[in-house]
């Protein structure tokens, strides 16, 4: 979607005025999505992501100023085009212009800069280093204004996706007087998109259908102010969000209405990790809708292209939403490797309200798990989900406990029980389980390819396979069929005949 960018006469500009009014234009470009637009501005300065911009000659504030601008734009433009390594170049972009700024004994600048590490922080799944730089950052942002507003917004942010709702709830409401003055289309525009993301979850959370009424009227307010800023992006966002809403109230049609225009947007804006993301709305529609083929597609797919862009939250929900659609599909064995992955991936960005209720999906909806399974993701999840402010995770979590005494209770007979508690334990019977149990799992995680499975195993195609049909015959239904070959002088002739061709 082409935009109209500003015009920028550098004829009679210094060198340091010039960078400067670069910077400015770049920036207000961001706020409009415009990220090719913002790259040609920085041109002279900057060769784009990857790249330290060139700084020689000018004033310190001034090269502060440049670091910190496409610090900015590299996190943003990493993000939306899926650029591996990106938040930590623009992590490291800004932490330098923070040196400049300390040169200078600039406090507000400096806080200013953390805010925007700490987004970075955010978009790689690490809440915690977020909440703790932002609020470092708001104790010297005391006074009202764009940049207090910003940081607020931002740590809001960040409650809202550690599901400690009425937290980023708090921050919001109590903020408002700030966010009303503040003349800026595209920050007024985030904090009603932000309120109203805040109140559906809580609706969701603690059964509130009045919520979603009022999540719809900022979700409105907020799309105003964004086509005010000419920000089609998060317009298509903003419309994402609607779906989502029409989605807890049974309204399906009108919600794949919003996700089409706003796929429809983000298309033709180049963006693909916003694609990704309406695509997890999408899949879970789908799932609603009892479509789980649809679902598992969409939610697959949306798991691959996130992954390029190493936005792990996502990812987590993508991949939760592919583990439900699979399970419902009666591949519990795929669910289990699916939902396991949303796990670890989860824990290794320190996302751990994610991993909660990614192990709390897994006891849901993966009706084969063993008590030992059920028991340690049932461990986890309470642990990693105790500060959810959610109503509605604590029935779930209570739903699960249920569902693992009954486990432990019905796992065997009381003659059986017996024969474990009063006859020595039958060894190389528990190995073979445990042997069956590995190679089961290789299969799910390789879709029954013995070829893929072998080496996870540290075992040879020929070897597992003859495992498989010696030792572990119920197994031959899970692998891929065997395709048998024909006799080597079948083979020379089918070779030959290739050849010819």
């Amino acid at each position: 979607m082409k935009l109209a960018s500003p015009k920028l006469e550098t004829t009679n500009l210094t060198p340091n005025t010039e960078a400067l009014a670069r910077c400015e234009i770049a920036l207000q470009l961001k706020d409009r999505a415009d990220y090719k637009g913002a790259l040609e501005v920085m041109r002279p300065l900057w060769g784009g992501v990857g790249q330290r911009p060139n700084t020689k000659g000018l004033l310190p504030s001034v090269a502060a100023q440049v670091l910190l601008c496409t610090g900015i734009l590299t996190g943003w433009i990493g993000s939306i085009q899926r650029i591996k390594k990106a938040q930590e170049s623009a992590k490291n972009l800004i932490t330098e212009s923070i040196t400049y700024y300390q040169s200078e004994s600039d406090r507000k600048s400096i806080a200013e800069a953390q805010t925007e590490i700490a987004y970075c922080y955010w978009r790689e799944g690490q809440l915690n280093e977020a909440r703790i730089m932002l609020l470092e950052a708001l104790e010297v942002l005391t006074t009202p204004g764009f940049t207090r507003a910003r940081a607020l917004l931002k740590l809001a942010i960040v409650e809202q996706s550690a599901a400690r709702y009425y937290d980023a709830l708090k921050i919001l409401i109590d903020n408002t007087s700030i966010f009303a003055r503040v003349p800026h289309h595209t920050t007024k525009g985030d904090y009603h998109n932000e309120l109203a993301m805040t109140l559906e979850e809580i609706a969701v959370a603690d059964k509130r259908p009045d919520y979603f009424q009022r999540a719809l009227t900022e979700y409105k307010a907020a799309e105003r102010q964004f086509k005010l800023a000419s920000n089609h992006i998060f317009r298509a966002s903003v419309k994402n969000n609607i779906a989502v809403v029409l989605l807890n109230l049974g309204r399906f049609k009108e919600a794949h209405r919003q996700l089409n225009a706003a796929r429809d947007l983000v298309v033709r804006c180049k963006d693909r990790t916003r694609t990704a993301q309406i695509d997890i709305t999408r899949a879970e529609l789908f799932i609603a809708e009892s479509k789980f083929n649809e679902a598992e597609a969409v939610a697959r797919r949306a798991v691959q292209s996130l992954e390029k862009g190493g936005q792990r939250c996502w990812v987590v929900d993508a991949l939760i939403a592919q583990g439900i659609a699979l399970a419902r599909l009666n591949k519990p064995d795929r669910a289990h490797h699916i939902l396991q992955q949303a796990i670890k991936i989860a824990h290794e960005a320190d996302a751990l309200n994610k991993a909660g209720l990614a192990a709390l999906t897994l006891i849901e909806e993966v009706e084969t798990l063993t008590p030992a399974t059920l028991q340690a993701a049932y461990q986890q999840a309470r642990e990693w989900l105790s500060e959810v402010q959610s109503q509605e995770v604590l029935l779930r979590l209570n739903s699960a406990a249920g569902k693992l005494a009954t486990s432990l209770r019905g796992e065997m007979s009381r003659d059986v029980a017996i024969d474990m508690l009063l006859k020595p334990g039958d060894l190389d019977t528990k190995l073979l389980e445990y042997e069956r149990e590995l190679i089961k799992r290789a299969l799910a995680q390789s879709e029954g390819k013995v070829t893929h499975a072998a080496p996870l195993l540290g075992k040879s195609y020929q070897g597992l396979a003859h495992m498989i049909e010696t030792k572990h015959p119920d197994l031959i239904t899970v692998r891929t069929p065997v395709r048998r070959r024909g006799s080597r002088k079948q083979q020379s002739k089918s070779a030959a005949r290739r050849k010819s061709r």
